[in-house]
């Protein structure tokens, strides 16, 4: 499932303009055309597996027995993911995002082999960790690629491309995975991906070789460019991946000994939050911090919702699993939308209101997306919400990294762009927790769809899912108050 040139007066002083900056050329122009295309087509297969994979879900939970066990398939890979994400920042600043793509592209594709062959449901769960490490290396690396290789101007717009590139894989990627799964069987939508792998990165290397390889300031030389990885952050990235883990394990096991797991995983988590993410995130501190706990909130909230709307529609709606998965199509549409809505010029004055209309309308959209629990609810009413749902993310994701490179220095994109995909990932981790939690304490781990037609009575199970979530959504809509700029000394990492 499927992300900038910081101020003058805060940070230092962008390069020299080039020939194609002077010609005002766009990012499909001669000078950024082969590397546009090439980073686009990762994103593209990322939003190619996380369309096609969520819709093959449902069946792989229930054939390796592990339906209770469903919101770990997500919650794996976001864990994951946060260790990758620390490492890409450190590896991306120090020695360029060449070598943390290559490896994650590399990671993502082992990943999906593992899942598309286990044999049981901790296996595939396995596979989704390491895919989820993966994924965390590549999205770190791609923003410090736009952030490196593109003037400010071109920023928004290919941020624009990047959501542009969910819409095939969305309208393709559910009706293709779901008549595979349904005529092939599940394991040939996570094996068959891998292939694909083969020409992003074929496209894209040899132009971020040349555009964005090394360290920053590789000529002058940023202070500890060239130096070893940053143990302690190493350390923090492993101690909030573990602490989310047994989070999401005490969450899900419901028994008192959970308890002990839970309160190691609240030990490890806290320190590592509060010295990986900008000084104030947790009190919505202006600038930086706020644009990286908004971003959390966003797809946290979103993600843990849209991840039981199949679920939901196969077992409690009796749709199959391609019309499932069909219903979230149009939101790649929309998603694309509305994010190039916020790349126009014309809206940068207003860029704060659009992100709040954003959070106000995917609270909506998650809001509504239960309604269908009661039969006489259509089920097309999931698609239409989700649909404006989508185009708020648009919205409010593409500012977010937008805004976030806007406030950071070139040698500090890295670390920043970690922080903010941090947020995000953990966010997933932890809400996904708390709706697994609740899915699982009201009976959602036996819902079932009987062969006569009749769905089995466990509406308070997904009910508990999308409500909270919708109201963490609410609460982001008053973080947008708070994106304005503070000043540079508020918006610095901890040490």
């Amino acid at each position: 499932m499927t992300a900038l040139e910081p101020r003058d007066t805060d940070v230092a002083p962008a390069p020299e303009p080039t020939l194609a900056e002077a010609t005002d050329e766009g990012v499909l122009g001669r000078s950024y055309r082969a590397l546009s295309i090439g980073i686009v087509s990762v994103v593209l297969l990322i939003a190619f597996e996380a369309t096609a994979v969520g819709t093959a879900m449902p069946v792989a939970a229930r054939e390796l027995d592990g339906v209770s066990l469903y919101a770990f398939a997500f919650s794996g890979y976001f864990t994951t993911s946060l260790f990758g994400m620390v490492l890409a920042g450190q590896w991306s600043d120090r020695r360029g995002p060449l070598g943390a793509l290559t490896t994650g592209m590399s990671a993502f594709a082992a990943g999906l082999l593992l899942s598309g062959t286990a044999g049981a449901m901790w296996q595939f769960i396995l596979g989704r960790a390491v895919q989820g490490l993966g994924g965390g290396l590549v999205i770190v690396a791609l923003y410090v690629v736009v952030g490196r290789a593109y003037p400010e101007r071109l920023r928004p717009a290919i941020m624009a491309a990047f959501a542009a590139s969910w819409v095939v894989p969305s309208v393709v990627g559910p009706l293709a995975s779901g008549a595979v799964t349904e005529h092939l069987g599940w394991r040939w939508v996570f094996v068959g991906i891998p292939a694909l792998v083969v020409f992003p990165l074929a496209l894209a290397l040899p132009q971020i070789r040349g555009r964005a390889s090394g360290p920053v300031g590789e000529a002058g030389g940023a202070e500890g460019a060239r130096g070893s990885l940053d143990r302690r952050r190493i350390r923090l990235a492993f101690g909030i991946s573990l602490g989310a883990g047994l989070l999401q394990y005490a969450a899900q096991d419901l028994r008192w000994l959970s308890l002990l797991p839970g309160a190691i995983g609240v030990a490890l988590l806290v320190p590592a939050v509060l010295g990986l993410l900008p000084r104030g995130t947790y009190r919505a501190a202006r600038g930086l911090p706020s644009v990286v706990l908004l971003r959390g909130m966003a797809a946290g909230s979103f993600i843990a919702a849209e991840s039981f709307v199949p679920l939901m529609l196969v077992t409690q709606r009796g749709l199959s699993p391609t019309l499932a998965g069909f219903s979230l199509a149009a939101g790649g549409g929309t998603w694309a939308l509305g994010s190039w809505v916020q790349a126009r010029p014309a809206v940068e004055p207003y860029r704060q209101r659009l992100v709040t209309l954003g959070m106000v309308l995917v609270a909506a959209a998650i809001a509504a997306a239960p309604s269908v629990l009661i039969d006489s609810v259509p089920v097309w009413t999931v698609a239409v919400a989700w649909g404006f749902g989508c185009f708020g993310m648009g919205l409010v994701l593409s500012s977010t990294s937008v805004l976030l490179l806007q406030l950071s220095a070139p040698e500090e994109a890295g670390h920043n762009s970690a922080a903010l995909q941090i947020s995000d990932g953990l966010s997933n981790v932890l809400l996904l927790a708390v709706g697994g939690a609740a899915f699982a304490a009201l009976g959602g781990g036996t819902v079932t769809h009987s062969a006569a037609g009749s769905a089995a009575s466990h509406p308070a199970a997904f009910a508990a899912v999308f409500l909270p979530m919708a109201l963490v959504a609410l609460a982001g809509a008053w973080v947008t108050t708070r994106l304005s700029a503070a000043r540079r000394s508020d918006t610095t990492l901890t040490p």
